[in-house]
């Protein structure tokens, strides 16, 4: 992978990471890093997962492979937000 392929999947797991943080139901005590950390894992999983299922490359936008790593990102920010909300103290 080269350098510019590295970035454009930082770029797009920022965007995945906010757009799972979005789809979260109520408030979520976490930080914006942890946000952004959890889309770029987020954006590789989904990609990894719409590969093995055949859907990563489709004629035009792959909505498909956009919805898989949505999903985990929100899954990831849900489970981040309650293990994070619980270890920090008021």
């Amino acid at each position: 992978m080269e350098v510019t392929g590295i970035l454009t999947a930082i770029v797009i797991g920022l965007v995945i990471g906010a757009l799972g943080r979005l789809v979260v139901p109520g408030r979520q005590n976490i930080p914006i890093w942890l946000t952004l950390v959890i889309g770029v894992l987020a954006a590789i999983l989904g990609t990894i997962v719409a590969n093995a299922l055949g859907v990563k490359n489709t004629a035009g936008i792959d909505w498909i492979e956009i919805l898989i790593q949505v999903i985990f990102a929100a899954v990831g920010v849900a489970i981040a937000a309650g293990a994070y909300g619980r270890r920090r103290v008021h």
